[in-house]
């Protein structure tokens, strides 16, 4: 779901989703589409994206809404501190 919410800072379909997907993961991450539309349910349900409109009606875009950007932030401030915490062992290494 996290990989969505990053893809989705823009509006895109389905395929080309998944497409980027794969292009910001160097192509370690991989979403059926199955998988993928069961993850858009779930992140419609909690109005972390929302549908765009578009004018072609046979695909349907989604975007990030500013609850999902807020999930976003506060994921990365999470990694970053984990991150961090491997930093710091580094440097307790080297002493």
């Amino acid at each position: 779901m996290h990989y969505i919410l990053l893809a989705l800072r823009e509006p895109l379909h389905g395929y080309t989703m998944m497409q980027k997907i794969e292009d910001m993961s160097n192509g370690n991450v991989r979403i059926a589409a199955g998988t993928m539309y069961g993850a858009i349910e779930n992140l419609l349900k909690y109005e972390w994206i929302t549908p765009v409109e578009t004018e072609d009606a046979r695909r349907k875009v989604y975007q990030t809404t500013p609850a999902g950007l807020e999930i976003l932030a506060s994921e990365q401030q999470r990694l970053q501190h984990i991150l961090s915490l491997y930093e710091g062992d580094e440097v307790n290494e080297k002493n």
